[in-house]
């Protein structure tokens, strides 16, 4: 029975044709026994495979499923952010769809908001990476936690429970380049985190390569602290101390030591050193730069190209039996129905 509670669950979805089956079903053995109202909204980012035609199944079947699929990939955050804007329930579940977020602990995270708590984050115990990324990971996170101008929980992640005023906070903000987490934490709010196991990916491999790791870590520590700037002046400042010992060092050996043999060795050194130096700090500025770049160009944060069930009312909908049924293997290619106002192509600006 709901208590008039409505809770909205977002997804981003990127070539998971392998995952999505099982991943709907147990979303719908957890939410069906929840006490609250609900809907699911999944972001299509772009994906290459089957799973558009699998979510359009599924919202045919299912008013409570609605959809988004982007025109292409615009990255994991933006669709996360994307799910954030169309979501109307009173909280907000947000999680990854590959079934490393178990769906199952979405009751635990909803009882820490009954207790009071408007943001609950996960936070995984452990790892399941190798060794070397598990040392990159647990490097960053600690040393974001040092230079970030708002606390960031080392280990948590995306997956998350939050009151519908947080919502509209992240809603409002219209940032490009998205670090959902690190928003998230620098909102405020009464936040708490909830401990739990991280399953491995239910099938298929992570869609984020090395290169878009990185992207994200620069992302994190760029929209969340200035130190990268301020460090050009702490190199600088240590710089200046270095030339001025230097040079007591160089007018005592002159004295002293008259005959001491003067070579070239230690004046590249110093030029190559002090290049490196700034071209480094040219980078970190340049990052900075690209960043107020993208602001300004007021582009959309993402475009839809087509939208399922968001005409009709998902809260409140009843759930057809056969809607809890594994999927088809061959999933109807019919075309998702189009949002509120909007007609299926259209594309739609944040």
């Amino acid at each position: 029975m709901s208590n008039g509670k409505k809770m909205s669950l977002v997804l981003a979805v990127f070539n998971e044709e392998a995952v999505f089956p099982e991943l709907y079903r147990r979303l719908l053995v957890v939410l069906e026994a929840m006490p609250t109202d609900y809907e699911i909204i999944f972001v299509d980012d772009g994906s290459r495979d089957r799973t558009l035609d699998l979510i359009r199944e599924a919202a045919g079947r299912n008013l409570r499923i609605r959809y988004l699929s982007f025109s292409r990939n615009f990255g994991h955050q933006i669709a996360l952010s994307a799910g954030i804007d169309h979501a109307e329930g009173d909280t907000v579940v947000v999680m990854d769809s590959d079934l490393q977020d178990p769906p199952e602990i979405i009751p635990q995270l909803y009882q820490k908001w009954l207790e009071g708590c408007e943001v609950v984050y996960a936070v995984r115990r452990r790892r399941k990476e190798g060794s070397f990324l598990k040392l990159c990971y647990y490097f960053y996170y600690r040393a974001l936690k040092e230079i970030s101008d708002v606390p960031i929980p080392p280990d948590a992640v995306d997956f998350c429970f939050m009151d519908r005023k947080v919502v509209r906070v992240l809603q409002a903000m219209t940032e490009r380049n998205r670090y959902v987490r690190g928003i998230r934490a620098w909102v405020g709010f009464r936040q708490t985190g909830y401990a739990y196991e991280r399953d491995k990916r239910f099938s298929g491999s992570s869609k984020y390569s090395m290169a878009k790791l990185v992207k994200l870590a620069l992302d994190g520590i760029t929209s969340l602290s200035h130190f990268p700037l301020r460090l050009s002046g702490y190199l600088g400042y240590g710089m200046a101390l270095i030339s001025a010992v230097g040079l007591v060092y160089s007018l005592a050996s002159k004295f002293w030591s008259p005959a001491t043999p003067r070579g070239w060795s230690s004046l590249a050194l110093a030029i190559f050193f002090l290049g490196g130096v700034q071209l480094i700090m040219l980078s970190l500025v340049g990052s900075y730069v690209g960043r107020i770049y993208t602001e300004v160009q007021r582009r959309p944060l993402y475009i839809i190209r087509e939208s399922g069930n968001f005409n009709e009312p998902a809260f409140g909908a009843r759930i057809d039996p056969e809607a809890v049924t594994p999927l088809s293997r061959h999933a109807s290619r019919g075309s998702g129905m189009p949002r509120r106002g909007q007609e299926k192509g259209d594309s739609h600006r944040r």
